[in-house]
Parts: C-alpha cells; sequence; structure tokens
C-alpha cells in the first residue's frame, strides 16, 4: 500500500532499481521458505510441535541472511553516499540524529500500542476477524509513520528515498522479523510458521505486482494506482477468508 500511495502521490522521478531488487528478492526468498514450511500445516493441526521444529531451523537460516543481506546492502550505501557529491548539505550529527531516531521509536511504539489496544474493541464491535485485523488494520496503523514519512518525501521530489522506504519495511517484517518472532517464540510457546495458502498466494502475488511496477526506472503513477487496487482486492479477499 505503502509504495502505492507513493508512486501515486508523489512527484515524477527515478528509483534505485538495485536496492529494490534486494528487498523485493529478500520477500520473495521468504515467501518461498515459508511456503516450503506451510505446505505440511495444509493437512492436520498447523500449529502441531513438529511444524515448530521443522520451522526453527528455517527462521535461523532466514535471518542469518538477512543480517547477510543488511550488510551488503548497508556497504553499498555507504561507497555511494561517498561517490555523491554531498558538499554544501546540512544535517544533524550523527549522534543527535541517533538520539532522535531512539526517542521516535519509543514514541511511535507506545502511540502505536495504544492505538492497536483501542484497535481491539472497534473490531469486536464491527465483527471483524482476528486475521483481517491483524493483517489489515493493524498492518496500517503500525506502520503509519513509515506509509507517512515516504508519501511525504515523493511528495518533495525524493522518490527514490521514499520507493527504498517502502520496500525496506516489507523485507524487514518478511527476512527479520518473522523468523526472528519463530525463534523468540521458543522461550514460551513454540510458533509454527504455517501460512495459509491466500496468505503465501498474496505475498506471491504482491511481491511479482511490485516488481513489475517498479522495474522501469520512472515508475508511473499509473503503476502506484495499480498496487493499490491490488491492495484493495486482497483486502477484500482477507476479509471474506476469515481467521483459520
Amino acid at each position: 500500500m505503502s509504495s502505492g500511495f507513493t508512486l501515486l502521490l508523489g512527484k515524477s522521478g527515478t528509483i534505485d532499481r538495485t536496492s529494490a531488487a534486494i528487498s523485493l528478492g529478500m520477500v520473495a526468498l521468504a515467501t518461498l521458505v515459508m511456503f516450503v514450511v506451510s505446505v505440511p500445516g495444509f493437512h492436520g493441526d498447523p500449529e502441531r510441535r513438529s511444524l515448530a521444529e521443522l520451522a526453527l531451523p528455517v527462521a535461523a537460516v532466514l535471518l542469518v541472511v538477512r543480517i547477510a543481506v543488511n550488510h551488503y546492502a548497508l556497504r553499498r550505501q555507504r561507497v555511494l553516499n561517498k561517490a555523491a557529491d554531498t558538499e554544501g548539505e546540512a544535517g544533524w550529527p550523527f549522534r543527535v540524529a541517533l538520539a532522535v531516531l531512539g526517542l521516535a521509536t519509543l514514541v511511535t511504539a507506545f502511540v502505536t500500542n495504544s492505538l492497536v489496544g483501542s484497535l481491539q474493541a472497534f473490531a469486536s464491535r464491527a465483527h471483524l476477524s482476528e486475521f483481517f485485523v491483524a493483517i489489515v488494520i493493524v498492518a496500517i496503523v503500525g506502520n503509519a509513520t513509515e506509509h507517512g514519512s515516504a508519501v511525504l518525501l515523493a511528495r518533495r521530489g525524493r522518490l527514490r528515498l521514499a520507493t527504498e522506504i517502502s520496500l525496506a519495511s516489507s523485507a524487514q517484517v518478511a527476512g527479520l522479523l518473522i523468523p526472528l518472532v519463530a525463534l523468540v517464540s521458543w522461550t514460551i510457546d513454540p510458533l509454527a510458521l504455517s501460512f495459509r495458502p491466500i496468505e503465501l498466494g498474496a505475498l506471491a502475488i504482491a511481491t511479482a505486482l511490485a516488481g513489475l511496477v517498479l522495474a522501469p526506472r520512472r515508475p508511473t503513477r499509473l503503476g502506484g494506482s495499480t498496487l493499490l487496487l491490488a491492495y484493495v482486492v486482497l483486502g477484500v479477499a482477507f476479509y471474506y477468508a476469515g481467521s483459520r
């Protein structure tokens, strides 16, 4: 959704196709891996312990891959920044920027937690399934800061940075958050990475469609509209799919 609004509302500009390919490749790899560990859960109890045990090494490998990809991406950005002409640009000192970022993260986490709590009451009264609330509403609210930042940057003509924020967020969830949750869950209650076909299909469609829209160096507003339309269609499908 964020990428769709970024392209639709932002100014025309170029994107870093290499960076986009890295993020989309990470999501595609995570989708493929999760498909492999989800297939046994299509029949029988999808939360059985054997599936959680199967997901454990897969999550560890996916996490290692994500760390390696992050290392490569950071080194690449460092080289690009050194090669770019930054003379005359003003910016915050590193420590100040880091402190502000940390404070903003804490405030965002607190606000998000409050909003999610209020959404639970809303969902109960609106008779929405837990699955729909988690995958649509909570996802939008929880990433509101990233969505807003990406659209604001795109409106200011910084489409390259805006698209990187949108795509990196998806790659972070797929390659870092999901395997990390699977690993940490063993300290409480082992969690199986057992996704339903509709969830895996949505990931595959979203990744492929985003890749097609962002393939040109200069994406268009039509591409942004296409991504938003696809999101609406998937949202309707999630609504009727209900919880497991």
